[in-house]
């Protein structure tokens, strides 16, 4: 991307994410590390060490709060190649600015909710990228099938067709070409996002780099 489209992306994140925006930085260098030690005790969010997924998930918030925070060091060769808006950062990340976000949230229900049980739903509304990514690396590493059983982690595709988690339950896939922007691999596999990506690459919005090799 040109600094415009990844400013304008970084902004668009964080207003989405709200409550539970995560600071790209320590994103990406928490997925590199997963890649990196995919499903042994290195890999910040395997759920193979774990008897349930909200011990994987305290277990990953402590290595993002160290990253984040600067208190955890980290090896350089995951620190690098990453956008960041330091001053965008510092409003999104403060807690007043996600308590805000959750006022929002309230607000909306308190307006919207027909019956007092959607309000049940609030708290998957302030934590969504944690139950995203929970969902993702629980079921992704431990239900479904194997395109590529070669893989030494233990990543599978918990869906066939994955529109539910927008192809990112494409876990085996993933891990086997990590840089492939088509998570499906097969002919009736079907990564909803690729089609967008190959629409923001044709539009000159993003570019497309073609250094790995086809699956």
């Amino acid at each position: 991307m040109n600094k415009f489209w990844e400013k304008f992306w970084y902004v668009y994140t964080w207003l989405t994410q709200g409550s539970s925006y995560l600071n790209a930085r320590a994103y990406a260098i928490l997925h590199r590390m997963h890649h990196a030690f995919s499903d042994t005790e290195k890999d910040p969010h395997t759920p193979h060490f774990f008897k349930e997924v909200f011990t994987m998930m305290m277990h990953t918030r402590k290595i993002y709060n160290g990253v984040a925070s600067g208190t955890l060091p980290v090896d350089p060769k995951f620190d690098k190649n990453y956008p960041e808006y330091q001053k965008i950062d510092k409003v999104a990340d403060h807690l007043i600015t996600r308590i805000l976000f959750a006022g929002l949230y309230i607000g909306f229900y308190l307006f919207f909710a027909g019956h007092w049980a959607l309000y049940l739903l609030l708290p998957i509304h302030f934590l969504m990228g944690p139950v995203q990514g929970a969902v993702v690396n629980w079921a992704g590493h431990k239900y479904g099938y194997r395109n590529f059983p070669q893989e030494k982690d233990q990543s599978k595709n918990t869906l066939l067709v994955d529109f539910l988690m927008l192809g990112e339950l494409f876990q085996n896939n993933h891990h086997h070409a990590a840089a492939r922007a088509n998570f499906a691999s097969k002919w009736w596999e079907i990564d909803p996002v690729y089609p967008i990506i190959k629409i923001f690459d044709k539009i000159g919005m993003i570019r497309l780099v073609k250094n790995t090799p086809s699956v």
